[in-house]
């Protein structure tokens, strides 16, 4: 290869690096917190075992726990984000659209849970919809694929600068 092609994928490979770096340390540093949300109670609540069966709380008695709570900020179902139903493990999941999730045992109602969930605040920094809407497609997936081209690159670069010194090294044995 010549090398002023070498050249233009050295420019390549440093502006590239420029452009994406703020982006990709964020979804470096975020990606990081996300895999280790099972093990840190500050970033996803444990799950707390309650009575294992099929569910016997009610739609009318989840919302009444959830309004009975001031943290969750529930005035009606549409305060509420998500339900998330474990039948093995006894437990229903409340979480409001502040942040904050109530575990309740899925029989008697009893609450053995409330904390604010920040995986899910992680995953919109992770993905860029945190940031502003249009940063997802509009910034982290541009910063993604010019990432995807450095290592293309760098591997490239990385591969070539070791053929130059085999066969340097070659030259060197021959004489």
């Amino acid at each position: 290869m010549s090398a002023k092609s070498h050249r233009l994928n050295r420019k390549i490979h440093f502006w590239g690096a420029i452009l994406c770096v703020l982006p990709v340390l964020i979804m470096i540093g975020s990606g990081v917190l996300l895999l280790l949300k099972k093990e840190s109670d500050w970033i996803q609540p444990p799950t707390i075992k309650g009575q294992a069966g099929a569910p016997t709380l009610s739609y009318g008695d989840m919302l009444a726990r959830a309004q009975a709570e001031p943290l969750l900020a529930v005035e009606d179902w549409s305060d509420i984000k998500r339900l998330d139903v474990r039948p093995g493990k006894g437990v229903i999941k409340l979480q409001s659209r502040n942040g904050y999730e109530m575990q309740l045992d899925q029989q008697s109602g009893e609450v053995l849970h409330l904390d604010f969930r920040r995986s899910d605040v992680i995953e919109a920094i992770h993905d860029g919809s945190f940031f502003h809407d249009s940063a997802k497609l509009g910034l982290f997936l541009p910063a993604s694929l010019v990432l995807l081209a450095l290592s293309i690159t760098g591997m490239y670069l990385f591969v070539i600068t070791l053929m130059a010194r085999a066969r340097k090294r070659r030259r060197i044995n021959q004489r």
